[in-house]
């Protein structure tokens, strides 16, 4: 068979030969400089084309090698959402009216809030006609009974313990049902920041997928969930790669709202004007989100009193006067720039 690039002037051995030319000077130019690997941007572009493109485990909320947090107030379903997710991408099967492009594979769930007595009873009708998960939902908890080498924090050997369920287990999509587990001090950056840069290096050496939980603080339900609200969000937020949340409605408690806060791979199509909108129901042995529509999340917030406005105001010009920015001061207070530069102008009037 004729090769394809002759009729242009271009043989075997000129691509032999251009390959091997453009891996040499990758090698030259791409040299490891201390914690640095240094390449022209050119070659970092030739590097990442020769890798998968990242598909959808979660629609737009969580794609492949993404480390993705998801956080709520205590109550709200994240466990639940969570464990859907997971049956999800074991099953490949599509939830929630949301686009799933991976392949059927296996999925660690390391629990460490349910006892397995709970976790029948949630997938179950009254400990009778359980559900049956595919093999490929691994669930993992804590052996309490195993003991801790000596001179290793339990912190440290539980991290290490993780690393091996994923060497044995070949799985490259992890959920981690919660992130206090891992690191009981979260809300501090001095603690989040290891955090995070063990579970980035751990995503980086084996190409996973992570999906970590984690809570909110007590918030103020008048206001739209911000990246604040997630605890010790200044670092989570910052080193992970996307973050979504489930919000409370406070119309009808019985319903929640899904609403993207960080994105990298994709648009951020789930934002405050347009959340998905469900409610935790148990139509037989699966406790799981049932999707009912998309809606705005200011429908699902409470409505302010006039000491909250004025309490809002009060903040949104302290942080004027300290010399912030409108973005800032609107990712601080969880509001629009544009209403930060109403208030802070009609201030300037009265």
């Amino acid at each position: 068979m004729e090769f394809e690039f002759e009729k242009f002037g271009i043989g075997p051995d000129d691509l032999k030969n251009e390959a091997e030319n453009l891996v040499k000077l990758a090698i030259e130019s791409g040299k490891e400089k201390g914690l640095f690997t240094v390449m022209p941007a050119n070659h970092w572009i030739a590097q990442a084309k020769t890798r998968p493109v990242p598909k959808k485990l979660f629609g737009e909320f969580w794609y492949e090698s993404e480390l993705c947090i998801l956080f709520a107030d205590t109550n709200l379903g994240k466990s639940i959402l969570a464990v859907q997710i997971g049956d999800s991408i074991s099953k490949h099967k599509p939830i929630l009216g949301l686009i799933f492009e991976a392949e059927k594979q296996p999925v660690l769930y390391f629990d460490f809030e349910l006892s397995d007595k709970q976790f029948e009873n949630r997938y179950s009708r009254e400990f009778q006609d359980h559900y049956n998960f595919d093999e490929n939902l691994i669930r993992v908890e804590i052996n309490p009974e195993a003991p801790i080498p000596d001179r290793q924090s339990f912190e440290d050997y539980l991290t290490e313990s993780l690393e091996m369920a994923v060497i044995e287990t070949g799985a490259q999509v992890l959920i981690i049902d919660n992130l206090t587990y891992l690191k009981s001090e979260t809300e501090r950056a001095k603690d989040a920041l290891p955090l995070m840069k063990q579970l980035k290096a751990l995503k980086a050496k084996y190409n996973l997928s992570i999906l970590a939980l984690a809570h909110t603080p007590k918030r103020d339900l008048t206001k739209p969930i911000t990246r604040n609200d997630l605890q010790g969000s200044k670092m989570l937020i910052n080193f992970c790669d996307s973050s979504f949340a489930i919000g409370e409605s406070h119309k009808d408690k019985h319903l929640r709202y899904l609403k993207q806060i960080k994105q990298r791979n994709g648009e951020q199509v789930y934002d405050a004007e347009n959340v998905i909108t469900c409610q935790i129901e148990k139509p037989t042995n699966f406790l799981q989100f049932e999707f009912l529509g998309f809606s705005r999340e200011g429908d699902h917030l409470k409505q302010p009193t006039d000491k909250d406005k004025q309490a809002l105001k009060d903040q949104v010009m302290e942080l004027h006067k300290q010399g912030q920015s409108y973005r800032s001061i609107a990712n601080e207070v969880g509001i629009s720039h544009t209403e930060v530069s109403r208030i802070i102008k009609k201030s300037a009037t009265t």
